[in-house]
């Protein structure tokens, strides 16, 4: 056997327990595609010499941008170049004094807009508070594109938090230029008031709103054909509901389909395919089960592709990503996703085939791509990993 940069580290039991329009779902050209069985996976250092503080979120600005960007929980965007000998960083930008970091609150995610190289605008989620989370603007600065202008805030969006934990924290553009947003229902076991279920408010969803214009009242528009805008009492800014904690969502480049992880409550963690108005039906359901009663009513409710139990210490998904890059061909046009307490990392089709490809050892707090579609894992052992491949060679 042939091991290549085989790394498997002790894993950390930390605190997450927790499209063009995505309604016309695409499938990959071949959605049962598998992988050979030979084929054996493992994770390698990307970034030597670099180490960060509780990396949760890693994103490139464009295909004509060699740097990657890392956020920490505490509220910094470290950049460097996409370089495995680097051991130059700088910090990108700094909010750690305005940001509340308890239990799962902090700086949750960022999005660089999609005109970024002519506008320069950076969007970031994060928590000034124990009772708040917003969306803001920032823009680089006109001097230094590796640092933002940290004066340049502008607060888009607020949403209020309940308690401390399921504040969700992706945010990522759309093939049509929107800003997806993924919120969670708020925190308190079980979601005792049914937030997630309640379309009078931003908790529990995923969220499309157009940075690019302005509605009165509003420092951004709301997109005339989201499903509930038309709807009395509904905010117009759903896009999908029925979610418990949608950490991490992303696009299929190639396919448009919109793929989330969503952590459950007890038994069931989820893989779901999100589309336009769909209820992912907690916290009616948590998975496919019932949650409030033994019996309940799941009309109209949209099933996970996949779920999976609390087994071989699974306890939080972390969602990720199809794969779209050149590195690993045995993955291409699979969703690769890991789990944040066992660590383990699987690839699922479409067709809602699931296959175990590594046992990491790694507290995945987040997957990432960089200009060239490859795979990333952000760990809360402060490093970004990248998956390799080993292959059994026989007599």
């Amino acid at each position: 056997m042939k091991r290549i940069g085989l790394m498997l580290l002790s894993f950390y039991t930390l605190f997450y327990t927790s499209c063009s329009d995505a309604d016309e779902l695409a499938l990959t050209p071949n959605p049962d595609v598998q992988i050979d069985s030979l084929t054996v996976f493992a994770v390698n250092n990307a970034f030597p010499g670099l180490t960060f503080s509780k990396p949760l979120d890693l994103q490139s600005a464009g295909v004509d941008d060699n740097r990657i960007f890392v956020a920490e929980k505490d509220g910094i965007i470290k950049v460097f170049n996409n370089d495995a000998r680097t051991e130059d960083i700088s910090t990108f930008l700094d909010i750690t004094e305005k940001t509340a970091t308890a239990s799962e609150l902090g700086l949750l995610g960022f999005a660089f807009h999609p005109e970024y190289t002519t506008n320069g605008f950076l969007y970031i989620t994060y928590t000034p508070s124990e009772e708040l989370a917003v969306v803001s603007r920032f823009k680089v600065s006109e001097t230094d594109a590796n640092m933002v202008d940290e004066s340049s805030e502008t607060i888009l969006l607020e949403i209020p938090q309940p308690a401390t934990n399921h504040n969700g924290g992706q945010l990522a553009f759309g093939p049509d230029g929107y800003l997806y947003i993924s919120s969670g229902d708020g925190g308190g076991s079980g979601d005792p008031v049914g937030n997630a279920q309640n379309l009078s408010n931003l908790l529990g969803k995923i969220l499309r709103i157009d940075v690019d214009a302005t509605d009165e009242g509003l420092s951004y528009s709301i997109p005339t054909d989201n499903p509930f805008v038309d709807e009395e009492n509904a905010r117009g800014e759903i896009y999908a509901y029925g979610l418990r904690n949608p950490w991490r969502f992303s696009f299929d480049n190639q396919t448009n389909t919109i793929w989330a992880g969503d952590v459950g409550q007890d038994e069931k963690e989820e893989i779901d395919l999100i589309v336009k108005g769909g209820n992912y039906g907690w916290n009616i359901l948590e998975g496919t089960s019932c949650f409030l009663e033994d019996d309940c009513d799941d009309t109209d409710l949209i099933a996970p592709l996949y779920e999976y139990g609390r087994t071989e210490n699974d306890k939080s998904v972390t969602g990720g990503y199809v794969y779209r890059g050149d590195a690993l061909p045995e993955l291409q046009g699979l969703y690769i996703y890991g789990d944040f307490v066992s660590g383990r990392i699987w690839a699922l089709n479409q067709s809602g085939n699931n296959t175990l490809i590594l046992e990491s050892g790694l507290a995945i707090s987040s997957f990432g791509i960089d200009a060239n579609n490859e795979l990333y894992i952000c760990a809360f052992d402060g490093k970004i990993y990248e998956l390799t491949t080993e292959i059994e060679v026989r007599p």
